[in-house]
């Protein structure tokens, strides 16, 4: 091994025994049991239903209490335990409150909630446990978890407890344990994209990202937008404002990120003054508490933004030919004096054809007032810090695919062609597929946002074709049927046909082919989706393909639960087996929301570190250790004691 980088090596490990107690170390942690992998999809901005998730562990925790507790203490009890780990602080203000905080609930729910954070950190080293617990508490805490069997436990317990009580540190160290107990609960957080729109604030779901010690994300369309428009891409500045407007999202836009929509609400409350705007009227699926916008002025912004996106959208196909999606400029072909359009030789009239800032000799021109508006709001955007430090956290957390402990987790689709081979698309002058396609995608996405210089222009427009175009993985779709469902409103020709790798993806055959092409053993490997709701009660499942393929998307957001009949569902893949939990709506306030928990796949036998990406790190920095420890007792390096 090379000397050099020995001797970096022996600056952490100075001798014969520390290195070799590092071995030993490290062999030990192989040896535990693999730490439970959640997989989340398609979040769009509900924000309270995902912190139930993450704070319940998908129902896991209530799991462990039950096992914990359940010959001793009876349901309610437990479910009162349980909304306790979930919102500590919120349950202490409200036990308090109501005068229920007595010496006996202390003393009871301080043991009950060790003999649970007992279940949960099992697997964990007590070094790992030891370093997640607030440090004036670690002491306390590490003795009450690890209580060896020569000790009476019960009056070891009491003794603590008892002290505790009486210093009145009761409030701080039930939280403590409670964090404790969640951060525990989930060692790997995946997002399988969209983070971002229609539901109200993804940017709470991304504060609570930034908290989780292990997450990675697999960016969605939705997410490569509001990456895009933090680019200074305008067409997709204009895009994430509008679907904001669109599901009345005023709260993210101005209180969320500090975006100043004052310019836009003057000139669209101008512009349309004589027009009712009733076809843009907001769906409101959750009322804006600090933003609370008109109803009228909102469906006036509403089409004011629309018409400016399908200008800047217009100004992109038209630069770049190469993208094929010159039938997508239906707004390039209106005929504005009929207030008509001709698509698929078919003429229809338009819902709504007043543009009074549309020239019809040129109508991808944005007037002189949008021009100055559109530097305006992309201004708003590239000055956001709140937004800065989300999509820099989104770059350095995500991706386009990610391959983990055999799994293949990817948000859209391996674009595929009618005969089930990977089709191509052109960036620069080349043609890229398959992994090569996503991997160049990770670099343009990378460049559009860092590189600011005007070499760099061709990678920002392309953000807008990831957003939308037939050969992005991430849309995965033959088209974005916005304008027809602003303003054609027929259902046949508004139909977006699915790539044909959705149709492939149902094939155990095709699966493993992909997961051979991504170098995953085609036996053990699972892909795992996004992007498509699962319609259950259609009968749909999201276990397809003989379950090589796992479909997530169960309609978290609101706008989609009454196409699939749930709220989303979260895959789990602890040391034992891969489980799909399936949540209910949330209900803000309610308790008993647990989900059903459905075990899809037994491991053959449990799997422990040894058996994932880390156990092989591990493993090769115990052969690292290995030969420094051989290069200190050969002489080649000098130990330092």
């Amino acid at each position: 091994m090379d000397k050099k980088y020995l001797g970096l090596l022996a600056k952490e490990y100075p001798n014969i025994e520390s290195a070799a107690g590092e071995m030993v170390n490290l062999s030990a942690i192989r040896s535990l049991p693999k730490g439970t992998e959640y997989f989340f999809s398609d979040l769009h901005g509900e924000y309270e239903a995902f912190l139930y998730m993450i704070k319940s562990a998908s129902g896991i925790i209530r799991r462990k209490i039950d096992l914990t507790l359940g010959k001793t203490v009876a349901s309610a009890e437990r479910e009162a335990l349980a909304n306790l780990i979930y919102y500590p602080e919120k349950e202490l203000k409200r036990l308090r409150q109501n005068g229920e905080i007595t010496d006996e609930w202390k003393r009871l729910t301080i043991y009950r909630l060790i003999l649970v954070c007992e279940v949960i950190s099992a697997k964990y080293t007590r070094s790992r446990v030891r370093k997640k617990i607030p440090k004036g508490l670690v002491y306390i805490v590490d003795e009450l978890l690890n209580v060896t069997d020569d000790v009476n436990k019960d009056y070891y317990f009491e003794k603590i407890i008892h002290t505790i009580i009486e210093t009145d540190i009761v409030d701080s160290f039930v939280i403590s344990l409670c964090h404790l107990i969640h951060s525990l609960a989930i060692d790997k957080l995946h997002i399988i994209g969209d983070i971002f729109d229609r539901g109200p604030r993804p940017d709470i779901i991304m504060d609570e990202l930034l908290s989780m010690h292990d997450v990675d994300i697999q960016w969605g369309n939705h997410d490569i937008s509001w990456i895009g428009a933090a680019s200074g891409n305008a067409a997709l500045v204009a895009n994430v404002i509008r679907i904001s407007v669109k599901y009345n999202n005023f709260d993210l836009l101005e209180d969320g990120y500090g975006l100043n929509l004052r310019a836009l609400a003057v000139f669209a409350n101008e512009v349309y003054k004589e027009d009712d705007c009733r076809l843009y009227d907001p769906q409101t699926y959750d009322d804006n508490i600090y933003d609370p916008i008109d109803a009228k002025l909102a469906a006036k912004i509403h089409k004011a933004i629309a018409v400016i996106q399908l200008k800047l959208e217009s100004q992109l196909i038209g630069r770049h030919p190469e993208w094929n999606m010159q039938a997508r400029d239906l707004f390039g072909r209106v005929n504005f004096a009929s207030g008509t359009v001709t698509e698929n030789g078919r003429t229809y009239t338009l819902r709504d054809a007043y543009f009074p800032t549309v020239d019809p000799e040129n109508p991808a021109e944005l007037s002189g007032e949008e021009k100055e508006l559109m530097k305006i709001l992309i201004n708003s955007f590239e000055h956001s810090g709140k937004l800065k430090k989300h999509i820099r956290f989104l770059l350095s957390k995500g991706s386009t695919y990610k391959v983990c402990n055999g799994n293949l987790l990817f948000h859209g689709c391996i674009p595929m062609d009618a005969s089930g081979e990977f089709t191509g698309v052109v960036i620069g002058g080349q043609s890229f597929c398959g992994r090569e396609l996503l991997d160049e995608i990770n670099r343009m996405v990378n460049r559009a946002y860092f590189a600011r210089e005007d070499s760099a222009d061709y990678e920002r427009d392309f953000m807008w074709y990831l957003w939308c175009g037939a050969g992005s993985p991430l849309y995965g779709k033959d088209k974005l049927a916005f304008f027809e469902q602003y303003f054609i409103g027929d259902e046949e020709c508004g139909r977006e046909q699915y790539n044909d790798y959705y149709k492939f993806s149902e094939d155990a055959r095709m699966c493993k082919k992909i997961l051979r092409h991504f170098g995953i053993d085609e036996e053990k490997g699972h892909i795992i989706n996004g992007h498509v709701p699962v319609k259950i009660k259609d009968g749909e499942s999201p276990v397809k393909a003989d379950g090589k393929l796992f479909v997530i998307d169960g309609g978290i957001s609101k706008a989609y639960q009454k196409t699939t009949g749930i709220a989303g569902y979260t895959l789990i893949y602890d040391s034992h087996s891969l489980s799909l939990a399936e949540h209910k709506p949330f209900v803000s306030g309610m308790s008993g929301q647990t989900p059903a928990i459905h075990v899809v796949e037994k491991l053959k036998s449990r799997a422990n570190i040894s058996d994932t990406d880390k156990g092989a790190e591990l493993l090769e920095r115990i052969g690292d250790l290995h030969e420094l420890l051989c290069a200190y007792r050969g002489g080649d390096i000098k130990e330092n004691n």
